[in-house]
């Protein structure tokens, strides 16, 4: 069975969550601390839960989930993995942040990205995801879904009461829409949703509060 702990880390608030199950090995998603307060706080929980970190994987790569990859790629000898569109298509982290006018000291990950497919699966210990690519925030987005454990990381294709923003590199809002309605929500209505910010929800309670999806 696996685990799922989630951190919020940066500016940004973004949900960064290690899953691991009984073996000890783990797979790190959206990595996204920035200080070295919150490096701390996500290698004391992989040394104090004696885990050993197999995956370091990519919802999708605006920069504000890729602040901590270099820090995990080099802690625990990573190579981060995400969706062939998003590493050609976006522009680099560096290019995103200059181009928001933000103000970060950061260093990105130098390593280059392990492609992830649609329907492929990820193993890590005794557990397996499925990767769905589910485009329309960046046209590399992909949701990670453990049906035997009931949930999927959504990134940020979908949110409790909410939906990705369309407006950012690769964004459009008719393929964010066929993501959700194609993709995720045919799914188990009980599937626990795990968003890239914000608290987690379900699949039920969005068909049935989420504007976005009544109209």
């Amino acid at each position: 069975m696996i685990t799922v702990r989630a951190f919020t880390f940066n500016m940004v608030a973004v949900n960064t969550f290690v899953l691991h199950d009984e073996t000890g090995e783990a797979a790190i998603v959206d990595c996204g601390c920035m200080t070295p307060a919150e490096e701390k706080q996500l290698s004391d929980y992989v040394s104090g839960h004696q885990l050993t970190v197999k995956r370091l994987l990519c919802t999708h790569l605006h920069f504000d989930h890729v602040l901590g990859n270099r820090f995990a790629a080099q802690t625990w000898g990573l190579q981060p993995e995400a969706h062939r569109n998003d590493v050609e298509q976006l522009p680099s982290p560096e290019a995103q942040v200059r181009a928001m006018h933000l103000p970060f000291p950061v260093r990105f990950a130098e390593t280059g990205y392990r492609f992830l497919t649609d329907g492929e699966t990820i193993a890590f210990g005794h557990s397996e995801l499925t990767t769905l690519h589910t485009p329309g925030h960046s046209p590399g987005s992909l949701s990670f879904y453990a049906p035997q454990d009931g949930f999927v990381i959504a990134g940020d294709v979908l949110f409790q009461g909410g939906i990705g923003r369309t407006d950012l590199w690769g964004g459009h809002f008719d393929t964010l829409m066929a993501s959700i309605r194609e993709r995720l929500l045919l799914l188990p209505e009980d599937t626990a949703v795990f968003p890239g910010h914000g608290p987690p929800t379900t699949l039920l309670a969005e068909k049935q509060h989420n504007p976005f999806l009544k109209k």
